[in-house]
């Protein structure tokens, strides 16, 4: 009997794609709609995500505009940023809000890249831990004799290579960033 792989990469995938999820909540002094995916605001006594009770549009490389479909939410999204990590502040002229992304600092640049290569060693160690499962699994199917020594062996390179696989992966994608946030 042999190792389901597949059920390993696809656990493998999900924590590249949570931690790729997780860097586009950063902000690269960039004005960029997913800054504001993790503020949930008040909505008739409910936490709601701003998306689902504004629109939100990028009007310019440091600006974004939320109109709220409901002119009583602005309230609450002002509040929900302000109380928010985001570090801006909103401007409401009654219609709509404003958010003007001030350019970074080198020295935030340098703490957000530090941030970035932090995330990318946890999502890496999660990719790691589900390689140790999937090697456990195996060598407990060896003891059971559902699997001979050259089984387990194929496994473990099989997981390996998947293993280096979102390795690579992850680190691409922790370039990509440090780089969008690097740039002036």
């Amino acid at each position: 009997m042999k190792l389901d792989a597949k059920f390993y990469e696809e656990k493998m995938k999900k924590s590249v794609d949570s931690y790729a999820d997780a860097l586009s909540t950063i902000r690269a002094g960039r004005a960029n709609p997913d800054v504001l995916k993790k503020i949930t605001v008040e909505y008739y006594g409910a936490p709601t995500a701003i998306s689902s009770i504004a629109e939100i549009k990028v009007t310019d490389a440091r600006t974004i505009v939320i109109t709220a479909w409901d002119k009583s939410a602005l309230k609450g999204i002002e509040k929900g940023i302000l109380t928010s990590d985001l570090g801006i502040n909103p401007q409401n002229d009654g219609s709509c809000i404003r958010l003007a992304f001030p350019p970074m600092t080198e020295e935030r640049r340098r703490d957000l890249t530090k941030q970035v290569s932090k995330m990318g060693e946890e999502a890496k160690i999660a990719v790691r831990n589900i390689r140790r499962d999937a090697n456990d699994k195996a060598k407990a199917m060896k003891k059971n004799s559902e699997m001979t020594e050259d089984e387990m062996k194929q496994s473990d390179k099989e997981i390996q290579d998947l293993t280096d696989k979102y390795v690579k992966q992850i680190d691409v994608v922790t370039a990509n960033k440090s780089k969008e946030i690097m740039e002036i």
